[in-house]
């Protein structure tokens, strides 16, 4: 490489330099220090990074960790992809449970019976404090699920009410929002939908639920496992039991409560579905008893889905996450398995059993781009993906 490659305008320098591969950059990289300054730069690893697995790149492009320089991110997704990584347990109880997580920047959130507990996470990537630093109170039975916004968590509880808890201040507001247990929740542009036992969605506005009525009450005809709002706020999917000979995946109108749309069409009975999220406004993420991963893209057909996954060992699949681009993430319902899936693949890519000797399933799991927790029935665990080869 003569000197002239260096003369170069950096703009342009940069451009040649991002098609090369990751391997090339590193060699490229020891020359000296002036390369070495270059092949450190974001923009030289874009390209890259967006074909790895978690590595904050979204679907849309959209880059949701630029505090993580990218070449960073891309080292720690080879991590991911060959499950290389260190497990510990960051917290344990002594009864059983059936807990739910949520992480928000630097802060882990997770369901203790009738509380929600925040904890905080250490910076230097050494677990958390185990004393929460809040503990956020409303329920009188155990919290089934909680979402966060902004402003607020909003949770569903057993006894049939809904919570809002200010992040800001130790302010709640509790009513009654359903007749039995309220399994799921999800809140998005101030809209909050609701879903239970007693067979009901329903629709609330954030503004106007300090008097307890709700903008819409759907009648599911079923037990209500799971809500997602899509992100364009027109419209909410319902996850149920499928008890019954209707598809437990239904999409309906946000603005006036009906149904537009039945997903699939030949799930068995029982097969209820117990996560869903949306990627996109246009893709969708399913998973239940059925053993089954699904993806749906809603521009292309409401009857089947362009990809399925199937649980190996024919276990419920109780929580997905997705890293909205290349890698899902599924618990699954006996000895603690949490799986790697790349959607590009068939097969699974990783599987990590937490729960040993005795069995439990994965009730919750959320991951950032660099660590991924899981909460079982008596502990909550930890995969650090941020070792050295």
């Amino acid at each position: 490489m003569g000197p002239h490659f260096l003369q170069l305008p950096e703009e342009i320098l940069l451009l040649v330099l991002s098609y090369l591969d990751g391997r090339s950059l590193a060699r490229l990289g020891q020359v000296c220090r002036r390369l070495c300054h270059f092949t450190c730069r974001d923009a030289v690893w874009r390209r890259i990074a967006r074909r790895c697995l978690n590595s904050g790149f979204v679907r849309q492009g959209a880059d949701v960790a630029s505090g993580i320089p990218v070449k960073e991110r891309v080292r720690v997704s080879q991590n991911w992809k060959n499950g290389r990584c260190r497990r510990d347990i960051l917290l344990k109880w002594k009864r059983n449970l059936m807990p739910w997580l949520q992480v928000d920047g630097d802060v882990l959130y997770c369901t203790q019976a009738e509380e929600i507990r925040a904890h905080q996470l250490r910076a230097d990537g050494g677990g958390l404090h185990k004393r929460p630093f809040a503990v956020f109170l409303g329920h009188q039975e155990d919290v089934c699920r909680f979402v966060i916004t902004d402003s607020h968590i909003i949770s569903g509880g057993g006894d049939g009410k809904i919570a809002l808890h200010n992040l800001h201040s130790t302010a709640s507001i509790q009513f009654t929002a359903h007749e039995q247990d309220v399994n799921c929740v999800d809140c998005h542009g101030g809209i909050i939908v609701s879903g239970s036992r007693d067979r009901t969605a329903r629709v609330w506005s954030l503004s106007s639920t300090t008097d307890g009525r709700w903008l819409h009450t759907i009648q599911a005809e079923d037990r209500v496992w799971s809500v997602a709002i899509n992100p364009l706020l027109s419209s909410f999917v319902t996850g149920t039991a499928c008890c019954h000979h209707t598809s437990p995946l239904r999409i309906w109108d946000l603005q006036s409560g009906q149904l537009m749309n039945c997903l699939g069409t030949e799930f068995k009975r029982g097969a209820g579905v117990l996560d869903v999220c949306y990627e996109t406004p246009t893709i969708l993420l399913s998973c239940g008893y059925d053993t089954y991963i699904r993806c749906w893209d809603l521009r292309t057909s409401f009857r089947r889905c362009v990809t399925e996954w199937e649980e190996p060992h024919d276990s419920a699949l109780y929580c997905i996450q997705s890293d909205g681009n290349n890698m899902i993430a599924s618990g699954s319902s006996y000895y603690g398995v949490v799986r790697l899936w790349d959607k590009r693949m068939n097969q699974c890519l990783q599987s990590f059993s937490l729960s040993s000797p005795t069995s439990s399933p994965v009730y919750s799991l959320r991951f950032t781009t660099s660590h991924l927790y899981a909460a079982l029935a008596t502990s909550l665990h930890r995969l650090d993906f941020t070792v050295s080869s």
